[in-house]
């Protein structure tokens, strides 16, 4: 990663905060993007060096001004929104649909800019799902089918960089549930209130699950080695990549 140029959505926290403090100790040139700023100003006192851009990475001109500030050699999009934890029947349009109207426009808007401007020739762009895109998650509303739809996203992006000759790679990783993070105590605890178990038992359920290190490593990985097949996807558990079929 040394002297890349890596842009994060969705930089100050969870698997993203973990990205950028993996690229940073490797020698990459970072600019996390996030929405609220005082977590952005705590990852600058933690990671000196690191540059920050507060916005709200859904408004279509997003991409535009985050790429004034850093044009990516890799771009990772890990930016979205908490979903539901209710059952289907419990919930509003509005709170099911809350990650196709965050998680799935972020990653349209960058994946149509990385295309349109274009990214330089042999640009990474990484798109992190979730492995809920992979068996469901019947307590997340529309998350599944979200994160799903960045799987297609990753493809079709990648179809249209091969059609128009671009020299890009797009890649979705779908981590299972990292319960290190705070995005998987959420889950957790949901679905632990949902079955009636304690949440450690839920846990063990899990076999060995992943943690937000794991991510960054095959987020690295899957960004700089150029025989990952591109427009692909793969599913992170804790003991290691496996490509979606």
């Amino acid at each position: 990663m040394a002297g890349k140029n890596v842009v994060v959505i969705g930089g100050s926290r969870g698997v993203g905060r973990e990205i950028v403090g993996t690229v940073a100790r490797e020698g990459g040139h970072v600019l996390a993007v996030a929405r609220q700023d005082e977590p952005l100003r705590q990852l600058v006192r933690d990671c000196p060096g690191v540059k920050t851009l507060s916005l709200d990475a859904t408004h279509e001109d997003a991409p535009s001004k985050v790429f004034d500030v850093l044009r990516p050699d890799i771009l990772v999009i890990c930016g979205g929104a908490y979903p539901p934890a209710a059952a289907l029947h419990e919930l509003s349009w509005r709170e099911f649909g809350v990650n196709w109207e965050s998680d799935v426009k972020i990653a349209f808007h960058f994946c149509k800019a990385a295309l349109l401007l274009p990214l330089r020739p042999g640009a990474s762009i990484v798109l992190v799902s979730s492995g809920a895109a992979i068996g469901g998650s019947p307590i997340s509303g529309g998350y599944a089918g979200a994160k799903r739809t960045q799987m297609f996203m990753a493809s079709y992006a990648q179809k249209e960089s091969d059609r128009l000759g671009l020299g890009l790679r797009f890649v979705a990783l779908a981590p299972r549930i990292m319960p290190d993070t705070a995005l998987g105590k959420y889950a957790v605890a949901g679905y632990s209130r949902y079955l009636g178990i304690p949440a450690e038992d839920f846990i063990g359920s899990m076999g060995t699950p992943p943690s937000s290190a794991d991510a960054a490593a095959a987020v690295v990985e899957l960004a700089t080695r150029s025989d990952v097949a591109h427009g692909k996807a793969f599913l992170l558990s804790g003991v290691g990549l496996e490509a979606v079929p």
